[in-house]
């Protein structure tokens, strides 16, 4: 083999290694557990935030963290990778009597499962396949929905101020802004009528390997909203980087690869391990 045999720009990241979690929070974690736990069959982190303040929810490498609160609701939606549809139906159909009254609802789509938590957190669940390349478990892409016309100057935004590959394309449903935010994960930001709800407060974390220049570029454009500690910081306004337009609002937790959390392994069971079909060496997910 020699060079011309592979694309080399199929092994390109940009500087945003990792998506690691979305933070909504939510007002009932009883209610957050039917769901999470008990419908989709993920697995509560069983070492940090284990009280009724907190709870974070494993997608493989990836979490959902949801602080009690007042409920938040993506403007967009959630894709998950699970293995075993079939299972997946059965355990929401079971969990849809302690849900009732809420916002929750589940249909079996085409290519997918479209499942809606308590509050209206919509999540599009996939089953592994070519589309997803060796994942089995995770979290590869949240959606995002903005105003008509930003999506040039959000792809902009990520790449000249946090260094992300990022493009503006369009497919059948309208125009759109793609950001590589790790390996097989994107951030999109997809056009459509001016979202109807305000921003919430709800926000996505990620890890970047060049920690200090996003940084200096956001702080040149006053966006820096909140200096965590030496690892991390935060920032909510996407603008256009020549206009300095405001585009859309989403808050991003940016954290160094030196992070103390950064690699942290996360626990996941398998979910069709009970008591009644216990065997050895088969409650983590495989």
């Amino acid at each position: 083999m020699n060079n011309e045999d592979f694309d080399r720009k199929l092994g390109d990241t940009g500087n945003i290694v990792l998506l690691e979690h979305l933070n909504v929070e939510i007002p009932d974690q009883q209610l957050a557990t039917v769901f999470y736990v008990m419908g989709l069959g993920l697995t509560r982190d069983p070492y940090l935030f284990t009280g009724i303040g907190n709870m974070w929810i494993n997608v493989g490498r990836n979490q959902v963290h949801m602080p009690t609160g007042a409920p938040m609701v993506l403007r967009g939606s959630v894709t998950l990778v699970m293995p075993d549809r079939a299972a997946l139906l059965e355990r929401l159909a079971r969990v849809a009597p302690l849900l009732a009254g809420s916002r929750f609802g589940f249909e079996a789509k085409d290519d997918h499962v479209a499942a809606t938590c308590p509050w209206g957190n919509r999540f599009r669940i996939h089953e592994p396949s070519e589309r997803f390349p060796r994942l089995r478990l995770g979290m590869p892409s949240i959606e995002l929905e903005v105003a008509r016309g930003t999506a040039e100057g959000i792809a902009a935004f990520y790449r000249e101020v946090m260094g992300a590959l990022a493009q503006a394309q369009a497919d059948a449903a309208g125009a759109f802004a793609s950001v590589v935010v790790g390996p097989g994960q994107t951030l999109v930001y997809r056009e459509c009528d001016e979202p109807s709800r305000d921003y919430d407060g709800h926000h996505v974390q990620v890890y970047v390997a060049d920690f200090s220049g996003p940084h200096g570029r956001l702080e040149a454009l006053g966006l820096i909203t909140s200096e965590d500690d030496a690892f991390q910081y935060r920032f909510r306004q996407i603008v256009d980087p020549r206009s300095k337009a405001p585009l859309a609002m989403i808050e991003h937790e940016v954290r160094s690869l030196l992070h103390p959390l950064h690699g942290r392994p996360l626990v996941n069971r398998n979910p069709e391990m009970t008591n009644r079909n216990y065997a050895h060496w088969q409650e983590g997910f495989r």
